[in-house]
């Protein structure tokens, strides 16, 4: 009995989970092992309204290569979120931007001065908005996919929910559902996302196992919310 009720209230939980107004979570970023990045993360939400920064800062002799900055604008409600403005700005490259128009489903890219517009899926997000978007799966469904923009092109995404976990960070311990990316194609590369019910279910871990066996750990350090 204790059980059932305690997988009842999971569910209850997770159904009405909502991401903080505003939260900024700091990763550390790792290559097997090998710290080589200091990535943030600040998500603000006001009514409906949301955007989502995201800056990295390389350590080390990856400092050499700059930093990066992305950001995604939008709106956000307890079933679905629309990114609505989307660009990827980094050191000694091009900015990748996107436009979303939900009224006429088209998504136009910019990308080294050259402007494309494409037809628009329903589940389309950008390359930061999907993080987010995942926040929405838990107790809802036990997979999902997305058709993710990056300012240069177009990609599909495929997750289902492995379950719940219970992590250690060193921003702190969380109950976690995690989530895979499904592997499709040629591509053999492993991906595990882990979503913190006590955070809306928002990213607190990212793992990317390569075709190689190189590891890229993204862990949360730190966190600060209101």
């Amino acid at each position: 009995m204790r059980g059932w009720l305690y997988s009842l209230a999971v569910v209850a939980a997770a159904a009405s989970a909502a991401p903080p107004a505003f939260i900024e979570i700091e990763f550390e970023f790792t290559r097997n092992g090998s710290t080589i990045a200091r990535v943030t993360e600040h998500l603000e939400r006001s009514g409906e309204e949301y955007q989502l920064t995201e800056t990295w800062k390389g350590r080390g002799l990856y400092a050499l290569l700059g930093s990066a900055r992305r950001v995604s604008r939008g709106s956000l409600t307890a079933s679905a979120l629309r990114p609505r403005e989307f660009f990827d700005e980094r050191s000694g490259r091009d900015t990748a931007r996107a436009w979303f128009d939900w009224k006429t489903h088209q998504v136009t890219m910019q990308y080294k001065g050259e402007r494309k517009t494409e037809p628009m899926f329903p589940d389309t997000q950008d390359r930061l908005s999907f993080l987010v978007a995942l926040s929405l799966l838990p107790g809802k469904a036990q997979s999902t996919s997305y058709h993710v923009v990056d300012g240069r092109g177009l990609s599909q995404h495929k997750y289902q929910v492995l379950g719940r976990e219970r992590l250690k960070t060193p921003a702190g311990e969380f109950d976690t559902v995690k989530v895979a990316r499904l592997s499709e194609g040629e591509r053999k590369e492993n991906a595990d996302v882990w979503l913190a019910a006590e955070l809306g279910y928002l990213p607190v871990r990212l793992l990317v196992v390569q075709d190689d066996g190189t590891r890229l750990d993204q862990m949360a350090v730190r966190i600060s919310k209101r």
